[in-house]
């Protein structure tokens, strides 16, 4: 049975080469510019690591919610281009622009501060978020007129330079979609009669990126599907040539054999129903393992399935094993590659009623990162 190293209690191995295979893949199938989204940590990947990796699989821009994700980008040494679209009221931009961030905008004050953080050499790059229908931030449609004529009269000046226009997707139907696509072509059709012709123009996130080709325009935001996960129901990883690039498993730390009846975990949801043996596996709702899928949890030990026996506690949460011969330090996963015999993000999230992106975006801190590469 394989053991953990000694000393490590829990980890999750990030494949860098599924990441940038992945990036590769969808790259190719949508013949688009991508924009490798990299934000909340690289889906909890690790965003520097996943950014170099996207890279490398042919993405050619970065993408991160906000201005401090960026920024530790280019910390981190990494001198891509970079979109960060969700800002702070009245946030200041001079920071982002001295190192060439560009920034989503969706409102006219936006666009002003963007400006505002020009200097005579160095204009800023915004890309205009147009709301199509998802009522979330963007510009809306009475305003964009106004917005487009100021960023082309801003543009003119030397003051911005308008990289992109963009949009987002509900992912509800494809008529629904295909609807908030029309409106954002609108857009594009307004914003061109205003004097804008940004060179990229983006609306799909993976959903759309595979599912609805007329969506892809000249350049796709691709989050989920370069880590290896599905954003769809009915197709896993696998069915789309994508490979899960995090492994989450630690190290069994105690082997307990209890007679029938005995209660396990708080609450004692569960009780043995014989003589059977569990084993303590120290991960917890702390570490992000959500509490919601208590008693369902899927794993493997030896290469045997099992689920989580009772309740998911902060810190640790049991297996009940039954006669199977296990000891401390051998290997628990809880997901990785479903295709080699372990359980899926998916599955995690279906135990708990949730998403994979919950699942592998929520592993805490307490979780070290180990990168790997196949």
């Amino acid at each position: 049975m394989t053991q953990l190293p000694a000393g490590i209690m829990r980890e999750a191995l990030i494949d860098v080469g599924a990441v940038a295979a992945n990036t590769r893949h969808l790259r190719r199938l949508t013949g688009t510019e991508v924009i490798a989204v990299v934000k909340a940590d690289g889906y909890g990947h690790g965003a520097a690591r996943s950014a170099v990796a996207a890279l490398e699989g042919g993405a050619t821009r970065l993408g991160v919610a906000d201005v401090a994700e960026a920024l530790a980008l280019r910390r981190a040494g990494i001198m891509a281009p970079i979109v960060a679209w969700l800002h702070a009221p009245g946030a200041s931009f001079a920071e982002a622009a001295s190192v060439g961030i560009e920034l989503g905008i969706s409102s006219f004050d936006q666009l002003l501060q963007a400006a505002a953080a020009a200097s005579v050499d160095r204009p800023v790059g915004v890309h205009l978020k147009l709301e199509t229908g998802l009522s979330r931030n963007g510009i809306a449609p009475g305003d964009w007129n106004v917005v487009f004529a100021e960023a082309a009269r801003l543009e003119r000046s030397g003051k911005l330079r308008v990289v992109g226009l963009f949009s987002h997707l509900s992912n509800t139907s494809r008529e629904d979609d295909l609807a908030a696509l029309a409106a954002f072509e609108t857009g594009l059709i307004a914003a061109d009669g205003l004097g804008l012709n940004p060179p990229l123009r983006h609306i799909a996130a993976t959903h759309a990126a595979i599912d609805l080709p007329e969506a892809r325009l000249n350049c796709v935001r691709l989050g989920i599907g370069i880590y290896g996960l599905s954003p769809f129901a009915d197709r896993s990883s696998a069915a789309l040539g994508l490979r899960p690039a995090m492994t989450l498993r630690a190290a069994v730390a105690a082997v307990r054999r209890v007679p029938a009846g005995q209660g396990v975990s708080y609450g004692y949801d569960y009780r043995a129903p014989g003589p059977t043996t569990l084993a303590l596996v120290p991960l917890g709702y702390a570490d992000g393992v959500p509490r919601q899928a208590s008693g369902a949890g899927p794993v493997t030990i030896g290469g045997r399935s099992l689920r989580v026996a009772g309740r998911i506690a902060m810190d640790q949460f049991v297996v009940d094993v039954g006669d199977t011969p296990v000891a401390v330090g051998d290997e628990v996963v809880l997901f990785g590659d479903p295709t080699l015999g372990v359980p899926a993000a998916t599955d995690w999230a279906d135990a708990a009623g949730t998403i994979n992106y919950e699942i592998v975006t929520r592993i805490g801190a307490r979780v070290p990162r180990r990168q790997v590469s196949s």
